[in-house]
This record gives C-alpha cells, structure tokens and sequence, in this order.
C-alpha cells in the first residue's frame, strides 16, 4: 500500500522534533561534562573521556536488540523505554558524582548510552506512515531539532552545573528531569503498533543479515552512514584540544565548536527538499565532497579562520552524509525488515564512531611532539575512509536500480 496523505506524518514529525529538542538537549549537556565529571573521579587523567566513550559503546550494544524490540512492539515502546534508561542513567551518575565513584559513573554512561540508541530511531520512526516523498523531509525536520537541543542544553547547562556544592551533580539532575518530562511527548505519536499485534506480519519473512548486506543500497547506505558520522566525531572531538594547543583560548574553542554544531543541523530544513529534487545520491556526493574540503582547509593552517572553515564544512559534510544515508537506507527494505535493518545499521555507525572518539585523543595527543602535528595526523586519517566512502558511492551508481516493496 503507498502512502500518499501526509497528514499523520506530519503529526509525528512534530513530536519527533519536539522529543528531539527537549530530550536530546541532555546530548550537548552530557558531552560538555562528561570529561569533566571523569576526570574529576578517575584515577589516571587519560580516562578522563571513558564515560563518553562508554555512552557510545552503550548506544552501539543497544541497536541490535532495541529495534528489533520496537518491530515487535512498536516505536513508542522503544522511546519510553530510552527515556527510562536516560533518567536512570543520569541518577545513577549522580550518584557517582555524590559518592566519588567513577565505576558508577561509567554505569551510569552505559544507561545514557540506551537513551541515545533510542533517540537514533526518531529519525526512521518519522518515515513509517511518510509517503515516498515526504520521507527524506521527516528525516531531516527530526533531525533539525537537534539544533533546538543545541541551543536548550548548553544554555540549561549554564544554569544547573553548578547549582550543587558537588560540581556537575544539578546537570545530572536536570538530565534526569528532561527525560521525565520529555516522554510524555510520545503519548501523542501515531505509529504502527508492531509486528506482535499485527498477525499477517508475524507471517511474512523478511531477508537474512546476510542477504541484507549484499543489497547494494543498503551496503553503501551503512558506509556512508558510518564514515560521516565517525569522521564528524574523529574531528570534533580533537578540535577544542588543537585550538587550545595552537595557543587560542577556551573561549575560542567553544565558539568554534558552536559554529560547527551550527552548521550540522541548520541545513537540516532544506536538505530533505534537496533530496527530494536532485537525489540521495548527489546530495550524500556533495556531503562527502565537504568533509574532504574540511580536512583539506584544516591541513592548510592552524589560524582561528582555519578552524571556523573547518569544523563548518565538517558539519555541512555531517549533515548532508547522514541524512542521505539514512534516506537510502529508509528507502531499501520492506516493512518486516526494519527491525533488523535499522539496528544492524546503527549498531555498525556507532560502533565506528565509539572507535573514532577513542582514536581522536590517541591521534591528537600521540602523533608528533605538538598540537600541530597531532591535528595534522588527525586530518589525515580522514583520507582512507573518504575514499572507501567515495568508491562506495561510485559502485552503487553502476548497480542496476531495485526498488524493494514497501507494502
């Protein structure tokens, strides 16, 4: 059956997007003083960034069993059940900050990493009762919240941090606060209920891992996925440290980070209309082509406009990557797949990202004797995944076309 009255996805694509500012604003909040709360508890200041790394080792182990979960028992499940895990998780770190535990905190990441599992589906629950058309453009609407969240948590952040005597410990409770308060939203989606209330779905077979991965577009969907997201991580997480390594300050480095955050989801308004008029394809090209322009200038100096260029391009490259990506992938399977699909998807695209955060300090900090040679090396790395990326996309442009049935 083809969609073809948006009037219910339009409805969704609200929620989603309200559920993305209000509960992803615990994103931006947690990335800020995550490293701080750790090395605050840590033993050795070089795991300082473990409960980051840890909150997206949470989220890479949670997407092969969360959606298959929510093929079963529908997307609202999922949502609540990562809202929960979000308000324990920041419990839990409060906890840790109160009894000087950084083992607790690192459980604590682990939860928080359930959350951001499941906020990684609100992009693909928009497309569910979307037609061929509207799809690309729920995708990047949800997606264009998160710079609603970008703007919330930081300056919520501000307010709470050091609200507490034990500093970073009103964040965590904000955190939690935020999921409480934002699952109410998903009262008000209008979603299918799941393949376990729905008999002739339990009939129907889909395709094997296996066989899903041999799919062209679903290939090259996860590698495009997978390298722009784990590039956009490999970068920022190393730019404050270089920008304060070359000599500029704190200051200089939060402004550069905001620029770039900026730029990841300010496209996100047109960039489903981009899809939709010129295809995946060319725009996931152009998405590739940015982030080679954005080791490009960052490679041709270290002043303050070569940062800004850099993690600006970076952020478009982002933006245009995994969109696309994600509206190859969305467009690729059937109905009864989804649940296998959409996790072995993230499960790859966050697990190369949690390798990438643990690689960026390694590369910055290891490679050379100076913040210069190590932001160099980290640029540099860039070049064999935009290649595999690239050569993907080139592959798939000379495979004959397929249209799966989304019936």
């Amino acid at each position: 059956m083809t969609i073809t009255d948006d009037t219910r996805a339009k409805r969704n694509v609200t929620v989603l997007v309200l559920a993305q500012a209000i509960l992803g604003a615990q994103m931006p909040m947690i990335m800020v003083i995550g490293g701080l709360a750790g090395g605050q508890l840590a033993s050795n200041p070089c795991l300082a960034t473990l409960p980051i790394s840890f909150m997206l080792f949470g989220s890479m182990t949670t997407a092969p069993w969360l959606s298959p979960l929510m093929q079963r028992n529908g997307r609202r499940f999922g949502f609540f059940l990562g809202a929960f895990a979000g308000a324990a998780g920041a419990l839990v770190a409060a906890e840790a900050l109160k009894s000087g535990s950084f083992s607790l905190l690192l459980a604590g990441s682990y939860l928080t990493g359930i959350y951001m599992s499941a906020q990684g589906f609100y992009r693909f629950a928009a497309t569910d009762t979307a037609s061929d058309v509207f799809r690309p453009k729920a995708i990047s609407y949800v997606l264009a919240g998160g710079l609603l969240a970008a703007i919330i948590g930081p300056q919520l952040n501000k307010l709470v941090q050091d609200a507490q005597v034990v500093p970073f410990l009103g964040t965590y409770q904000a955190v939690a606060a935020l999921n409480i308060v934002g699952m109410l939203l998903f009262f008000f989606l209008d979603l299918p209920k799941g393949s376990r209330s729905t008999p002739e779905m339990k009939s129907i077979k889909g395709r094997t891992r296996k066989e899903l991965l041999r799919d062209p577009r679903i290939a090259v969907a996860i590698i495009v996925g997978m390298v722009s997201y784990s590039l956009m991580t490999l970068v920022m997480t190393s730019t404050p440290l270089a920008v304060v390594g070359c000599g500029f300050t704190t200051n200089n480095a939060n402004d550069i980070v905001s620029a770039h955050v900026l730029a990841m989801f300010a496209p996100s308004f047109f960039t489903g209309h981009l899809i939709a008029r010129f295809g995946v394809e060319r725009i996931v090209s152009v998405g590739l082509v940015l982030l080679a322009l954005a080791g490009i200038v960052a490679l041709a100096g270290v002043e303050l406009t070569n940062f800004y260029a850099a993690l600006i391009l970076l952020g478009l490259g982002w933006n245009f990557g995994f969109i696309g990506a994600t509206t190859m992938l969305a467009g690729a399977h059937r109905p009864e797949e989804r649940g296998v699909v959409q996790g072995m998807n993230d499960m790859i695209v966050f697990g190369m990202v949690t390798i990438a955060s643990l690689a960026s300090g390694g590369l910055m900090n290891c490679s050379g004797g100076s913040a210069v040679e190590g932001w160099n090396a980290v640029n540099l790395a860039m070049v064999p995944f935009l290649v595999l990326a690239g050569a993907a996309l080139i592959w798939l442009t000379r495979q004959p076309k397929t249209n799966p049935s989304r019936t």
